[in-house]
């Protein structure tokens, strides 16, 4: 069994976005106490590991001072009418009490997942509360002020790590992508849905980096309504042969599940079981293994993805029933049915097929103008 760690802290659970706002941090207690309910958290081969804060010369690896001045400002929960040009204070990216403690300590634990993976602890790390792929340097945006993910491969890079970065979140990882643009030491690998529909609006085939970064930028715009065939189709048409031919030393991927049917804020019509093949196939290309969160806004799909993705990472195959504690505490959260895993969902309309041919129009591209060009 590999060597495993999940790092969580209920000190997540002091911060909260408003209460109008999509993302729901009590959705990592959720996650945390089903996968307890399991025993998943006993097993011999695994850590738990209580969160810690970044500190600011760890923000520093990649944002600017300028604006964590602004986000430690906002961190009192005040408004600041300044703060709005380093998208702080906009509907997507409010000010809150902790909002800046919350981040230090979301991207702690996603340095520590990449330390423990890095230094040969763990095979595998999880930490469910990172994966805010939109943050830029100077720049909050979707939801996310601090870009976790990419704090933590720069500290990777800095210990000389080749790193592979696999987003299979419904919105495209934007503020990863622009880090690491003109770089071929990263190779970022996003499959979401197409930003013709949905934010941010990037993501398409062509943006395949730059300078020597050229080919190493790797996008898998998928059309709305897109079903788990799809979604599997097109994952290992890509993913697997580019990993083959990158061969990094360190995975590390966001595994958003707002690409579910049932999440509002996203169009794709994935289930979890798609879901658990693509985590599976990850899995089994992956030398060592970074997981981090990401979206996912019906806090239920959240709860069963990110458990069912655990049991993988451990090799554990769960029973499909829900333990009867854990429902009768969270039924009031929304949880329909004691079923672990989703009916399956396969698109049946006459768009079918004109999904499958635009998905082959931007693998064919991808397969001739990133660093899988030669491969066929």
């Amino acid at each position: 069994m590999p060597k495993t760690a999940f790092i969580y802290t209920d000190e997540f659970l002091k911060f909260d976005y408003g209460p109008e706002h999509p993302l729901k941090i009590s959705r990592l207690k959720l996650v945390y106490e089903l996968i307890q309910s399991y025993g998943l958290l006993n097993l011999p081969n695994t850590q738990l590991i209580k969160a810690r804060k970044a500190t600011d010369e760890e923000l520093l690896l990649f944002h600017k001072k300028e604006y964590l001045d602004i986000l430690r400002m906002a961190n009192s929960g005040i408004e600041m009418p300044h703060a709005f040009f380093y998208g702080v204070g906009s509907g997507d990216n409010p000010v809150f009490q902790g909002l800046l403690d919350w981040s230090r300590l979301m991207c702690g634990a996603s340095l520590q997942a990449a330390n423990l993976v890095e230094s040969g602890e763990v095979d595998i790390a999880f930490n469910i509360s990172g994966g805010l792929h939109h943050a830029m340097a100077s720049k909050a945006s979707g939801f996310c002020y601090i870009n976790d993910i990419v704090i933590a491969i720069i500290s990777l890079l800095k210990k000389n790590r080749r790193i592979a970065y696999i987003d299979i979140d419904a919105h495209h990882g934007d503020g990863v992508q622009q880090a690491f643009y003109d770089s071929k030491q990263v190779l970022t690998v996003s499959i979401h849905e197409t930003g013709e529909i949905l934010f941010p609006g990037t993501g398409f085939e062509h943006e395949t980096g730059a300078g020597e970064g050229e080919g190493y930028s790797v996008n898998i715009p998928m059309p709305p309504y897109s079903d788990d065939e799809l979604f599997v189709y097109a994952f290992n048409e890509v993913v697997p042969p580019l990993i083959e031919k990158f061969k990094p030393d360190i995975v590390v991927s966001q595994l958003g599940v707002d690409s579910f049917h049932s999440d509002p804020l996203a169009h794709l019509n994935y289930t979890n079981n798609g879901y658990c093949e693509v985590v599976r196939k990850i899995k089994e290309i992956s030398p060592k293994w970074v997981a981090l969160g990401g979206g996912g806004y019906d806090i239920t799909n959240v709860a069963k993805a990110w458990t069912l993705a655990w049991a993988i990472m451990n090799d554990i195959n769960l029973p499909d029933g829900i333990p009867e504690e854990y429902l009768k505490k969270y039924k009031k959260e929304g949880f329909m049915d004691n079923k672990l895993r989703d009916a399956k969902y396969v698109e049946n309309s006459w768009r079918k097929e004109e999904m499958k041919a635009k998905i082959d129009k931007v693998i064919d591209y991808l397969k001739k103008n990133t660093i899988l060009k030669g491969n066929n």
